[in-house]
C-alpha cells in the first residue's frame, strides 16, 4: 500500500456537514459526486496531503444508511492508496484478509475500488483505491 489516499466519514446531511468541515478547513470542498450503484453522494476535501471524503446515504437500504442507522455518524473507512489493486487483493487474500467485492469496481474520484471486511481488519472497513487511467 501506497499510503493513506483519503478518511471516509459518513454523514446524515452533506449540506449541513460541508459547511462544518469547510469552517474546519477553511476552505470548501472541492468535488461532490453520486455513486448510484453504492446509493452514496460523495463530498472531498483536501487538508494539506490528505483527503477526507463524506458520504450520504441516497436510499435507505445503502450501505451508508445502515452504517449510520447502527452506529451513527462517523469514521466509516480508511482508504489506501494501491498501484495494482488486483495484485493487493490477491495478496492480502492469500494474508487471510477477507474482500468485500471482487473484481474492484468504480468508485467516487475516479478510483478502481475494493473493500477489505473489518472482521479480519481489526474492526475497521479498509478499502483499496487505484487511479482509473
Amino acid at each position: 500500500m501506497d499510503k493513506i489516499e483519503h478518511i471516509g466519514i459518513a454523514v446524515k446531511d452533506l449540506e449541513v456537514s460541508n459547511k462544518l468541515f469547510a469552517s474546519l478547513f477553511g476552505e470548501k470542498h472541492y468535488k461532490e459526486e453520486e455513486v448510484v450503484s453504492e446509493g452514496v453522494i460523495t463530498s472531498f476535501f483536501k487538508t494539506g496531503p490528505n483527503k477526507v471524503e463524506l458520504l450520504q446515504a441516497t436510499k435507505e437500504d445503502s450501505p451508508i444508511a445502515k452504517f449510520i442507522e447502527k452506529k451513527g455518524e462517523g469514521i466509516h473507512h480508511i482508504a489506501f492508496a494501491v498501484t495494482d489493486i488486483n495484485a493487493e487483493i490477491t495478496r492480502l487474500k492469500n494474508e487471510g484478509f477477507t474482500v468485500l467485492n471482487e473484481p474492484p469496481k468504480k468508485g467516487a474520484d475516479n478510483k478502481l475500488v475494493a473493500f477489505l471486511h473489518p472482521k479480519t481488519t481489526n474492526g475497521v472497513l479498509i478499502e483499496l483505491c487505484q487511479e482509473i487511467e
